[in-house]
C-alpha cells in the first residue's frame, strides 16, 4: 500500500529523472539574481511526467494521474515539489476542468473517455468551462431548455443557449446537460455530454461584469453535432451526473485550501496593519469578528477534505459555499470602508477577458465588486440555503408543485 515514504521516494525519482527546463537567466543589468520561469516546454514536459508517474492526484486510479492511494497524501507529494521549486498547472486557471468535470469523468466516463481527457485536462493543454445555466434556468437548472436530438449518425444535435459561462473564451471542451425527452418530469428528461468548444455552431460571446472584465460568456450552440461517444452516464441520466459535479464544484469554490490568515481575510488584516492612521474602534470590532469568521470557515474546510478522503462530496459543500460567498463580500466592503477614498480607487476599467479570478492580487474596489458575484455563481445562496436546510438539516423541503409535471407542459 502507498504511504508518505512511498510517495516521497517517488516524487524524488520524479524530480531526478524530469530535471526542469528553466529559461536562461537574465543579464545582470536587466534583473536580480533568483529562480527564474519554467520554458512553456519544460513545464509541460515536467506535468505530463508527473502525471504518469501516478503524482498528479494520488487517489486517482493508476494509469489515470494516480496511485489509488489516499486522497490525503496528496499534501505529501505537493510539499515535496514546492519545496523543490516545482511548477503547477496553474489551478486557478484549469479549475473547472480539475473541480468539476475531472471527478465527473472519473465517476462516470468510460476507460476510453478517461484516457482521452483526464491527462491534458490536468496538465492544462485542454481547458475546459461548464455549459449548465441558461437565461430561463438559473437557480431552477432543472427546467433547461437547450435540446439534444437524436442524428442518424449515432450522435445529438444541440440547440439552445448558455450563460455565466467561465473560460468559455479559453475553452477546449465543455460539460453539457442539454435535455433529450421534453414528455417527461424536468429532472428526468436531462442527459450530460461533453461536447467540442471549437465545433461549428458554438458561438461565444463576451459578458461584461461590473468589473469592466469579461471572464463571463453567453454561449449559442446552433445545430451543433455531440458523438453519443462524448455522452456520460445513460440517456435521460444527466441529473443524476450533474450532481456530481455541482457537488464539487461547491467544494472547489468555497473549500479552497489557505493557510491560516489567508486569502481576503489576509488582505484586509495587512491593511489594518499597514495603516494605523485609518483605524476606529468599530472597524476593529467588525474585523476581529470577520477574523474569527473566516477561521472557523477554514478549519471547517479542513474538516470536510478528510471527509471527502472516504468518499464523493456531500451537501456539505453547499455551506462551505455559502460561508465563502458571506465573508467575501463583508470582508471586501469592510476593506472599501476602512481604505476611504483609498478603498474607491480602481486600476483599470478597459474590457478584458482574463483567465481567472485574482481576488488578492488586485485593489480593494475590484474586489468589492467581482465579490457580488459570489453569491451566484455556482449557484446561488438562497438555493444553497434549501440544500443545506433540506440535506443537511432534514427540515421539510419547499413545495413543488412542477415534480411530476412533463416539462413540455410547464408554464413558460
Amino acid at each position: 500500500m502507498t504511504d508518505a515514504a512511498d510517495l516521497r521516494r517517488r516524487t524524488a525519482a520524479l524530480l531526478a529523472a524530469h530535471p526542469p527546463t528553466r529559461l536562461p537567466p537574465p543579464p545582470s543589468n536587466e534583473g536580480p539574481a533568483g529562480p527564474h520561469p519554467w520554458s512553456a516546454t519544460g513545464r509541460l514536459e515536467f506535468l505530463r511526467a508527473r502525471f504518469d508517474a501516478g503524482l498528479a492526484w494520488v487517489h486517482f486510479p493508476a494509469g489515470l494521474g494516480g496511485l489509488d492511494a489516499p486522497r490525503s497524501l496528496q499534501s505529501v507529494v505537493d510539499a515535496e515539489l514546492t519545496a523543490a521549486g516545482a511548477p503547477d498547472n496553474d489551478p486557478g486557471r484549469i479549475g473547472i476542468g480539475l473541480g468539476m468535470a475531472a471527478p465527473t469523468i472519473l465517476r462516470f466516463g468510460s476507460d476510453e473517455q478517461k484516457r482521452r481527457w483526464l491527462r491534458p485536462l490536468w496538465t492544462g493543454e485542454e481547458v475546459w468551462c461548464q455549459l449548465f445555466s441558461e437565461p430561463g434556468a438559473g437557480s431552477d437548472l432543472a427546467a433547461l431548455a437547450t435540446r439534444a436530438v437524436r442524428d442518424e449518425e449515432d450522435g445529438w444535435v444541440v440547440d439552445g443557449q448558455k450563460v455565466w459561462t467561465s473560460s468559455a473564451h479559453l475553452a477546449r471542451w465543455a460539460i453539457l446537460i442539454a435535455r433529450t425527452d421534453p414528455a417527461v418530469p424536468k429532472h428526468r428528461g436531462i442527459s450530460y455530454f461533453v461536447c467540442d468548444m471549437t465545433d461549428p455552431g458554438v458561438e461565444v460571446r463576451p459578458l461584461r461584469q461590473i468589473t469592466g472584465e469579461a471572464e463571463f460568456n453567453e454561449v449559442f450552440l446552433t445545430g451543433v453535432r455531440i458523438p453519443d461517444a462524448h455522452r456520460l452516464g445513460g440517456i435521460g441520466e444527466g441529473w443524476k451526473v450533474a450532481q456530481t459535479t455541482l457537488m464539487n464544484e461547491r467544494v472547489a469554490i468555497g473549500g479552497a485550501r489557505i493557510p491560516r490568515e489567508g486569502g481576503m481575510i489576509g488582505v484586509a488584516a495587512e491593511d489594518w496593519r499597514a495603516r494605523p492612521e485609518l483605524r476606529t474602534h468599530d472597524l476593529h470590532q467588525r474585523l476581529l469578528s470577520l477574523w474569527v469568521e473566516s477561521e472557523v470557515a477554514r478549519l471547517t474546510g479542513e474538516r470536510l477534505r478528510q471527509q471527502l478522503t472516504k468518499g464523493q462530496p456531500g451537501p456539505e459543500g453547499s455551506g462551505m459555499k455559502l460561508a465563502f460567498a458571506r465573508l467575501a463580500q463583508e470582508i471586501s466592503g469592510w476593506e472599501v470602508e476602512f481604505l476611504a477614498e483609498d478603498g474607491l480607487a480602481y486600476d483599470d476599467w478597459t474590457m478584458r477577458r482574463p483567465d481567472g479570478v485574482d481576488f488578492t492580487g488586485r485593489e480593494a474596489g475590484y474586489r468589492y465588486l467581482r465579490a457580488k458575484g459570489n453569491s451566484i455563481e455556482g449557484g446561488t445562496s438562497e438555493v444553497l440555503l434549501n440544500i443545506v436546510a433540506e440535506r443537511v438539516l432534514g427540515l421539510p423541503p419547499e413545495p413543488r408543485t412542477d415534480k411530476d409535471v412533463a416539462w413540455k407542459d410547464l408554464p413558460r
